[in-house]
């Protein structure tokens, strides 16, 4: 009865507090729009994706890895040092990026603010990855929504006030280390073993194995944000703004994802334990149809409002994009299933034909995306997004189907 109840409460505060995260770069971008114009939010846009595929190298193997790590050697101390190194690399990445893009100094100071809070972030991810193994998941999705409500609250008064982006993400970093200091680490110190030494052999394996989850994580980020790229290369930052624009709505349905995979981890690996197939299947089909439902949900709604109140809200005239938008939803909704597969291979250490996945994918969304986005402007950014993420379903649900059984199958059978 205590772990149906841990069990809800985990589902419920993490759901609340992973929405409320992820829609806090929906709002950032309708802030900056609405204060700061269309050729800020563009740099915005493109800094924050950049900065989130940067996540990917500060995550490395992330805390689906952490979490399912059935290695009992390796320490939350060996974790959290493993992720300070790949932090610190993420940070060099960036400088690196502005230096060989030329950006001018103010260009690139967004960039590197946007890419240390997202470092911030990463660090957090070790320490909810301690909470999640601990059967505290609720408290981290208590973090998250006390992050989300101050950051945003303090983006829109330091906006407003001084009508300066440097200074609004600044203040948003201060309030994610604050946060940091005085929540998170308090609430998971006392599940860390200060006493357990850190090994240099721990932290090599956690890299080494690693690898190519980060792979995955890396490239997975790149093939979303391709058609920005391209945008940026071919097209002018105000194009940035309404692709972004367009496409961020059709993140709730990657955000489903999350709410229903991460509380259903532990169970999954328990399942995969014990070669549970039938009962695996249950809860991978509940996953789907759920995603499915709101997928079609959304793209009506999209189709005969979406553009509309878009409008509204950023203060941009969008009626020439209505089916642009009900693309992109449909889009989001495959990725979206190919994302909760690829969650499962990974807990059930199927890494290497996911990487393989990815890498054909990555050179796919390279060409397509600057071959439709030269030839047919922001249109053909659109649909290659959509074929990027019809290919990425296609090829994962391809895999599974012919996979699972022999995936399941017990030794000796």
């Amino acid at each position: 009865m205590e772990d149906k109840i841990q069990f809800r409460k985990n589902f419920i505060w993490n759901t609340i507090g992973t929405g409320l995260n992820a829609f806090n770069s929906l709002f950032f971008m309708i802030i900056v729009t609405r204060i700061n114009g269309l050729n800020d939010a563009g740099v915005f846009t493109l800094a924050f994706s950049t900065a989130n595929i940067l996540f990917a190298v500060g995550l490395y193997s992330g805390r689906v890895y952490q979490v399912t790590e059935l290695n009992k050697e390796i320490s939350d101390n060996d974790f959290i040092l493993s992720r300070i190194i790949t932090i610190l690399l993420m940070m060099i990445l960036v400088l690196l990026f502005c230096f060989c893009n030329k950006y001018d100094i103010n260009k690139a100071i967004v960039f590197i603010l946007l890419t240390f809070y997202k470092s911030i972030d990463a660090f957090c991810d070790v320490l909810y990855g301690i909470m999640q193994k601990n059967e505290k998941l609720d408290v981290v999705g208590k973090s998250l929504i006390i992050k989300s409500i101050l950051s945003l609250t303090s983006l829109i008064i330091v906006d407003i006030v001084t009508k300066n982006l440097v200074l609004s993400i600044i203040s948003v970093v201060i309030v994610y280390i604050f946060v940091s200091i005085v929540y998170d680490f308090k609430k998971t110190y006392k599940f860390i073993k200060t006493n357990i030494k850190i090994k240099k052999k721990n932290i090599i394996n956690i890299l080494k194995n690693g690898f190519f989850i980060f792979s995955i994580s890396f490239l997975g980020m790149y093939i979303v944000n391709a058609p920005k790229y391209s945008i940026d290369k071919y097209l002018c930052e105000n194009y940035q703004t309404i692709f972004a624009i367009i496409v961020m709505p059709a993140t709730i349905i990657s955000l489903i994802a999350q709410f229903l995979i991460h509380p259903y981890l532990n169970k999954i690996i328990k399942l995969y334990k014990e070669k549970n197939l039938k009962d695996f299947k249950i809860i991978l089909f509940k996953i789907i149809g759920v995603i499915l439902c709101c997928g079609i949900i959304a793209t009506i709604v999209g189709y005969f409002l979406g553009t509309f109140l878009l409008g509204i809200v950023y203060g941009i005239n969008l009626e020439n994009y209505k089916l642009a938008l009900s693309i992109i939803i449909i889009a989001s909704t495959l990725y979206t299933l190919g994302t909760v597969l690829s969650s499962i291979l990974t807990t059930v250490r199927k890494i290497i034909p996911q990487f393989l996945i990815y890498i054909f994918i990555t050179v796919f969304a390279y060409m397509v995306s600057d071959i439709l986005t030269k030839v047919n402007s922001i249109n053909g950014a659109i649909i290659s997004y959509f074929a990027i993420m019809a290919v990425y379903s296609l090829l994962y649900a391809l895999y599974v189907k012919i996979n699972i059984k022999k995936i399941f199958k017990r030794e000796g059978e």
